[in-house]
């Protein structure tokens, strides 16, 4: 093989390599939390700290949030039985946008025995974003109601966000900026956070192979000249 093919062959090679690596970049980041709930019950104060995971999928034009509770926040005195116990709760969204997201979910599938601790089951609802751009999911305040009563928890501890993911609003809507800033059009339109790792490669391999081909096409005219 002459060094002009080899060099055409090593920048062919670069331009798929660098694809690879732009279709498998990462379009979330998640992690499980450590929660301090501060909960006030109808017995007086209580505390308890549950890992929090939060996942999300996308939906149409939304995400479906589900939030995850690894460990009960809170007991009753007495036994709460069969579908007795309604949890709630709210999902901060920070970044691009600043909103609250309501979730909740089935009540107890089974009886709770008394000073037992309330395992909450998983919490869902719908985030539609107005802006696209990076934003973050927090566990916010959980409500448990349960036989008349109400159980309200705040975490205490100013908990770091379960999950950061880059979203975009229905209708390609601004973008925020760093500085805080919309910014709208001469974006690539994004379908969601797996397109749009997509989008990004199959730009970056379109502009990395178009230079192989420019090679290429350089090498072939740089042969007819000398023939």
């Amino acid at each position: 093989m002459s060094d002009r093919k080899r060099s055409t062959a090593l920048v062919l090679a670069s331009a798929l390599a660098g694809t690879a690596v732009l279709l498998t970049a990462p379009a979330a980041h998640a992690a499980v939390v450590d929660v301090a709930y501060d909960c006030k019950t109808p017995i007086g104060d209580k505390s308890a700290v549950s890992p929090i995971d939060i996942k999300a999928v996308k939906e149409g034009d939304g995400y479906k949030l589900t939030m995850s509770f690894q460990k009960g926040v809170s007991s009753s005195p007495i036994e709460l039985g069969k579908g007795a116990m309604n949890p709630s709760a709210v999902i901060l969204v920070d970044g691009a946008e600043k909103v609250s997201v309501p979730v909740s979910g089935p009540p107890n599938p089974e009886a709770v025995p008394p000073d037992t601790p309330i395992r909450i089951t998983d919490l869902s609802g719908t985030y539609t974003p107005k802006k696209s751009g990076k934003v973050t999911f927090t566990a916010g305040v959980l409500t448990i109601m349960a036989m008349s009563t109400t159980t309200t928890c705040t975490p205490g501890n100013s908990p770091k966000p379960s999950l950061e993911l880059d979203v975009t609003a229905p209708g390609g809507a601004g973008t925020q900026s760093a500085a805080g800033a919309d910014t709208t059009g001469d974006t690539l339109p994004q379908t969601g956070p797996t397109d749009s790792a997509l989008a990004l490669g199959t730009l970056g391999g379109t502009v990395l192979l178009s230079g192989a081909a420019g090679v290429l096409w350089l090498t072939r005219r740089g042969q007819r000249a000398r023939s």
